[in-house]
C-alpha cells in the first residue's frame, strides 16, 4: 500500500498519465501522509475531454444491452478490488474501515452500480392513431463533468459515473483534493473493463488553478455533476452559463428532526444518534438540529447522550473504532469555533470540545435557539443542537426558516400524524423514525438552496439524457 499511493496516476484516453507534479494527501487520523496524488492543470483537462469526447461517438451508439452489461462490470471490478479502496478511503478520509465506514461505503458503492446498470429508459410511444405515430427518446448529452467531495470520495463517484456510463454519456472525474486517491485508483481500475476514454480522470491542489471552475466552463463538457457545498455550487452554475451546460448540484443541508411528544426516547435514541453522526455527522443528509417536545426534552437528552457515551472515536484502523476524526483542518476550525460559541450560551451535555489532533469526540448541546450560530449554520461535524418547543407549529416554522432543504425527519409512535408534519417540512427527503437513510431506487435531492435537480432512480438516470421526440 504505501508504495501504491505513491505512484496513482491520472487516466486519461485509456492510458495511466505520469505527471511532473504531485501534491501531498494528509492522513487526518495521523496527520502523516496517505499518499500524493497527480498536481496537473488545464492542459490535461483538456486532454482529458478531447478522450472523453473523442470516445463518445463509439460508446453512446452502443446497444442498450452492452451499456448494461459494461456497468455490470465495473460492478464486478469494484467489488473484487473492495479491500484495496477501502483502505484508501480510510488512508485519506479518516473514516473506520469497520461499521459504517470504508468497508460499507464501498459495498453501497457497488450495490449502486449494480443496481444502476439494472436501469434503462426505453423508447415511449406518446401517440399511435390516425393521425399518427409520436415516439420519445432519451439520448445521451455527450462529456459528464463529475466534480466530487471528500465526504464519501468513492461512493459519490459512483453516483455521478455510473449514471452517465447507463445513458451512453462518457466522463471526466474530478475528485477533492482531499480525498483523491481512492477516486483516482477506482477510474484505473474502471478502465480495465471499459473502453478507452469512456471514464477519464483529473486531480489537482486547486492552487495554480480552480479545476472546478474549470470544468464548469469548458465547451467541451455538456453536463456537470457536482456534489458539495452550497457556495461551490452557485459558483458552479454561474460558470457553466455561458455554454448552457446541464447540472445536476447536490449542495448543502442543515437537516431538521422533529421529534413528537408521543415518540419514546429510549427507543428513538439509536436512529437520533446515527441520523445525525452517520461518518462523523460529515454529511449533507446528517440529521443537524434536533427539535424536541418540551414534554420529554430532558428524557430524549438522557438518552441520546447514554448511547452516544459508548462511541469509541479513534483512528479508522483499530478494530474497535467507530467514528474517526473529522478530514480536514478547515472543517475541524469550523466545528470548533461553532461548538465553542455554543458552548457559552447552552448546556454541554456530551463533548464540547476537541481532542487532539483533528479528532472531535461526539457533541450533543440542549439549550440552544433559532439564531445560534450551531443551529442556523451547517456544522458538517460531530455536533448536534438540541432545541426545546412547546408547539410542532414553532417547531416546523424553524424548521423551515432558513434558505436550504435537503432532508428532514419526524419521530413519533403515530406514522400518520408523523406523516402529517413531514410533508410540510421543506425540504426533498423526509423521514419518520430515521434520517438520512437513501437508497438508489429512491430519487434524492434538495430544494431551495439545496439542489438543483435529482440523484437516483429513473428520474436521476433521465437527468443525464436529452429528449428527442420523433413524429412519423
Amino acid at each position: 500500500m504505501e508504495d501504491q499511493i505513491d505512484t496513482i496516476a491520472l487516466t486519461i484516453g485509456g492510458r495511466s498519465v505520469a505527471t511532473a507534479q504531485r501534491f501531498d494527501v494528509p492522513n487526518p487520523a495521523t496527520g502523516g501522509l496517505a499518499g500524493t496524488a497527480p498536481d496537473v492543470g488545464q492542459s490535461e483537462l483538456d486532454q482529458a475531454v478531447a478522450a472523453a469526447r473523442a470516445a463518445f461517438a463509439e460508446w453512446s451508439a452502443k446497444p442498450d444491452a452492452e451499456l448494461q452489461a459494461a456497468c455490470n462490470a465495473v460492478a464486478d471490478t469494484l467489488e473484487a478490488h473492495a479491500e484495496e479502496l477501502a483502505q484508501l478511503i480510510t488512508a485519506e478520509q479518516g473514516k473506520p474501515l469497520g461499521g459504517i465506514g470504508s468497508r460499507w461505503e464501498v459495498g453501497g458503492a457497488v450495490a449502486w452500480a449494480r443496481y444502476t446498470a439494472g436501469l434503462s429508459l426505453p423508447m415511449q410511444v406518446l401517440q399511435d392513431s390516425n393521425e399518427g405515430r409520436v415516439e420519445m427518446y432519451r439520448k445521451p448529452l455527450g462529456v459528464v463533468g463529475s466534480i466530487t467531495p471528500w465526504n464519501f470520495p468513492v461512493l459519490i463517484a459512483v453516483w455521478h459515473i455510473l449514471p452517465a456510463l447507463r445513458t451512453g454519456n462518457t466522463v471526466v472525474s474530478k475528485p477533492s483534493p482531499m480525498t483523491p486517491l481512492a477516486s483516482l485508483r477506482m477510474i484505473e481500475l474502471m478502465n480495465e473493463v471499459l473502453p478507452a476514454g469512456v471514464v477519464n480522470s483529473v486531480s489537482c491542489a486547486d492552487t495554480d488553478i480552480n479545476m472546478g471552475a474549470a470544468m464548469s466552463a469548458h465547451e467541451g463538457i455538456a453536463k456537470i455533476v457536482f456534489t458539495g457545498s452550497c457556495g461551490t455550487g452557485q459558483k458552479v452554475m454561474q460558470s457553466s452559463a455561458e455554454t448552457m451546460k446541464r447540472l445536476t448540484l447536490e449542495m448543502g443541508g442543515n437537516d431538521a428532526g422533529i421529534v413528537l411528544p408521543d415518540a419514546d426516547p429510549e427507543k428513538i435514541a439509536e436512529g437520533l444518534f446515527w441520523g445525525a453522526f452517520i461518518n462523523n455527522g460529515q454529511t449533507c443528509a446528517a440529521m443537524k438540529r434536533l427539535y424536541v417536545h418540551d414534554s420529554i426534552h430532558d428524557a430524549v437528552c438522557d438518552a441520546l447522550v447514554a448511547y452516544a457515551s459508548n462511541i469509541k472515536v479513534g483512528e479508522g484502523t483499530s478494530d474497535d473504532s467507530v467514528l474517526g476524526p473529522v478530514q480536514n483542518r478547515m472543517q475541524f476550525d469550523k466545528v470548533s469555533r461553532l461548538v465553542a460559541q455554543a458552548r457559552d450560551k447552552g448546556q454541554v451535555l456530551l463533548g464540547g470540545g476537541p481532542g487532539e489532533g483533528l479528532f472531535f469526540p461526539p457533541t450533543i448541546i440542549a439549550g440552544l435557539e433559532a439564531d445560534d450560530p450551531l443551529v442556523c449554520e451547517e456544522q458538517f461535524g460531530p455536533a448536534l443542537p438540541i432545541i426545546r418547543y412547546h408547539d410542532v407549529e414553532d417547531a416546523l416554522a424553524q424548521a423551515n426558516a432558513l434558505d436550504i432543504g435537503l432532508g428532514g425527519s419526524v419521530w413519533s409512535q403515530d406514522t400518520e400524524k408523523a406523516k402529517q408534519i413531514a410533508r410540510r417540512m421543506e425540504c426533498g427527503s423526509v423521514w419518520i423514525n430515521s434520517h438520512g437513510m437513501i437508497q438508489p431506487n429512491a430519487p434524492f435531492g434538495g430544494v431551495k438552496k439545496s439542489g438543483f435537480g435529482i440523484e437516483f432512480g429513473e428520474e436521476g438516470l433521465k437527468e443525464y439524457t436529452d429528449i428527442q421526440v420523433m413524429f412519423a
